[in-house]
């Protein structure tokens, strides 16, 4: 049964980086990074593949936003710069431990592992 856990969130102006980090108990496949900001529905922000070699990401932080992987540490990363405050979410990773087929838009149906969530607040 593997675990995820994310770690990294915080308050930053606007502007402003922050690093997230997802920390898994095993072997995982394509994991993401999806968000929900207070009275809108859960959306996909980005995923990576197993290898490392495919990514996605959502339109809105494209350019600013971006996901890796290290398999040794079984850990992912969200490096996001440029921050504006419409980025202001729970930040939520979300894993396979086996392969699933999915989709863009990222569906939560599709990821059976997740984490507990972590705060990110943009300041104006």
């Amino acid at each position: 049964q593997v675990q995820v856990a994310e770690s990294g969130g915080g308050l930053v102006q606007a502007g402003g980086s922050l690093r997230l980090s997802c920390t898994a108990s095993g072997l995982t496949y394509t994991m993401a990074w999806f968000r929900q900001a207070p009275g809108k529905e859960r959306e996909g922000v980005s995923y990576i593949s197993r290898s490392g070699g495919g990514t996605d990401y959502a339109h809105s932080v494209k350019g600013r936003f971006t996901i890796s992987r290290d398999n040794a540490e079984n850990t992912m990363y969200l490096q996001m710069n440029s921050l504006k405050p419409e980025d202001t979410a729970m930040y939520y990773c979300a894993a396979q431990a086996t392969y699933n087929g999915f989709g863009w838009p990222l569906r939560q149906r599709d990821f059976p592992i997740w984490g507990q969530g972590t705060q990110v607040t943009v300041s104006s």
